[in-house]
């Protein structure tokens, strides 16, 4: 179940004016936005407009220059910052699955939960089991990596990340890497997570799947939120050239 932690009025993820620059690439130029509990927030954009950069920076991977990033009351980047705390609360999957290879399904999900969380083996072995029936990979628990399909790897890495208990789910273009017959297995993993109410944030390609899924898309073009809003105005009326210029492309 989702973690009830934060009260339902005030943000569970706030980004104040956030920059950040490699040498003097400034990658993101005053970034601002709000994520309610339970939400599912999809940022777009072309290559290179700071999506994936802000959203590691959510996760701590990635210090900023200037802002603030808020996860419940924890300042992102405050100097005494425990990750460690912060990861168990902001889950994040990436483009490629960083599975073990030698380790099956079932040990790739136990594996945190039983050396950070310090769960004794059965307690994490029936979760993970839980976990990955979640995820429609049922049968799969003694498979290892090399075994799978790149979607059922992705959607092992979904468990993994839900092992911990997050409070927040951070998707980093997770279908990008994927077969087009097997995007969809994973995008039904997300969507089925965000029904049960977890709070997530993607950045994604998948235009269709923020229309249906989305509760609010955010454009980035050149390290700035461009436009935003809700799916259907966003999709049928976007004001903005850029983002106009932007959809034209790939609907």
């Amino acid at each position: 179940m989702v973690s009830a932690k934060w009260s339902s009025d005030r943000p569970i993820l706030q980004i104040k004016d956030v920059h950040k620059s490699f040498g003097k690439q400034e990658v993101l130029r005053g970034v601002s936005l709000t994520v309610m509990k339970g939400e599912v927030i999809c940022i777009i954009g072309p290559s290179g407009s700071g999506k994936s950069t802000l959203i590691r920076c959510i996760n701590a991977l990635n210090d900023i220059d200037s802002g603030s990033i808020t996860v419940g009351d924890q300042e992102v980047h405050d100097p005494n910052l425990d990750k460690l705390k912060l990861r168990r609360k902001v889950g994040m999957v990436f483009q490629q699955y960083n599975l073990f290879p030698h380790k099956t399904a079932l040990q790739n999900v136990m594996m945190a939960p039983v050396k950070v969380l310090k769960q004794p083996r059965d307690q994490a072995e029936s979760r993970a089991r839980a976990l990955l029936k979640r995820v429609r990979l049922e049968g799969k628990e003694n498979s290892y990596p090399g075994e799978l399909s790149g979607g059922q790897q992705q959607r092992v890495a979904i468990a993994r990340s839900l092992a911990m208990s997050p409070d927040i789910m951070l998707f980093d273009e997770v279908t990008a890497a994927l077969d087009p017959e097997t995007v969809k297995e994973v995008l039904v993993t997300i969507k089925d997570l965000a029904a049960d109410g977890m709070t997530c944030v993607l950045v994604t390609h998948e235009m269709g799947f923020a229309r249906e899924v989305a509760d609010h898309v955010y454009f980035t073009d050149r390290g700035v939120i461009v436009e935003h809003g809700p799916p259907a105005p966003f999709f049928k009326e976007a004001k903005d050239p850029r983002t106009k210029a932007f959809l034209s492309q790939i609907l």
